[in-house]
């Protein structure tokens, strides 16, 4: 199959070194200079410098001649881009099939990649997300990571995550694009606060209490969109809330503890120079959840630390000391 990865970071480049191998893959990026160097050097020295990119694998800067020559595009921008990159994919002459890899919602619209999609893509474009609990350097490396595929058309979803399953990188599929989605952006937002609690030192007995409250959380937003607790219980729920609360290489997790040590945002961002989806993506399900009415008091507390200044401790300890109630209700 002839693939088209649009988005050079570190996740678009990851995906394009383990697709390579059994498909001809060609990785777009917007940025001419970037794809000469990356042409020259084969590494992508920004986001993944220390992984070699495979000889087979293409490099280009031209998004039209990119797509006229594949069957699939795999979007693996920020979200923030998402609706830029896909009304140019609309425009290629005849349908293809469509992907995106983005996890969060949309700025002020506050929508999810497929109502996006939805809004700019042809119905004739067979569509469906990519997500999971997935390192970008680890799924370039070769370790086995595994990911599910969804889409309305449950046949392309099917078809689709076929081809693009192997050994290496495994692939489920499903219907469920609402709940795939939710999970994807939600457990950002979940990471920084195990980072906050991380960095303050709070022990593995209070991670684990956040991570499954935060699971609680996560499923009363889902299920108000449309998802299946099923899913948010699977790999793009709980699997990537566990991976992106508990693992070093979690961007959001990192932003967690530094904010834990007073670091200011704008530092932090700068510090870490990749995009940390749970800092735009706390403010559309902050929003949401009081649009919506559910109670999600750990992603409150997160809004407040970055977006009302309120010190990451003061905000632990107001979740600390909330009165309690029964597990589930």
């Amino acid at each position: 199959m002839n693939i088209a990865i649009l988005g050079a970071g570190a996740w678009g480049t990851a995906l394009a070194i383990s697709l390579s191998a059994r498909h001809r893959v060609t990785l777009w990026t917007n940025e001419a200079a970037q794809a000469g160097e990356m042409s020259s050097t084969r590494r992508n020295q920004r986001f993944l410098p220390d992984i070699a990119l495979p000889q087979e694998l293409q490099l280009s800067a031209d998004l039209e001649a990119t797509l006229a020559d594949s069957v699939l595009a795999l979007v693996a921008v920020p979200t923030s881009a998402l609706r830029i990159v896909l009304r140019q994919v609309a425009q290629r002459p005849a349908p293809m099939q469509v992907i995106w890899a983005c996890k969060g919602f949309e700025a002020e619209t506050s929508q999810l990649p497929h109502q996006v999609a939805a809004e700019t893509l042809p119905q004739t474009f067979p569509c469906g997300v990519l997500s999971g609990p997935s390192f970008a350097q680890e799924v370039a490396r070769g370790l086995p990571t595994a990911l599910t595929l969804a889409s309305r058309n449950g046949e392309f979803a099917r078809q689709t995550a076929q081809s693009l399953h192997h050994a290496r990188l495994r692939i489920y599929s499903s219907t469920d694009v609402a709940g795939v989605e939710v999970g994807g952006a939600v457990k950002n937002v979940l990471a920084i606060a195990a980072g906050i609690a991380d960095g303050l030192g709070f022990g593995h007995n209070a991670r684990a209490a956040l991570i499954t409250r935060g699971l609680a959380e996560m499923t009363r937003l889902g299920l108000k969109l449309g998802g299946r607790p099923e899913t948010l219980g699977g790999l793009t729920g709980a699997g990537d809330l566990i991976l992106t609360c508990t693992g070093d290489l979690s961007r959001n997790r990192q932003v967690g503890m530094l904010l834990a040590q007073q670091q200011s945002l704008p530092d932090i961002l700068g510090r870490l120079g990749h995009v940390a989806e749970g800092v735009y993506t706390v403010r559309e399900v902050h929003r949401l959840a009081q649009q919506l009415g559910v109670d999600m008091p750990i992603c409150a507390a997160v809004y407040r630390v970055l977006y009302e200044q309120v010190p990451a401790a003061s905000a632990v300890e107001a979740l600390l000391s909330r009165a309690p109630n029964t597990e589930f209700y």
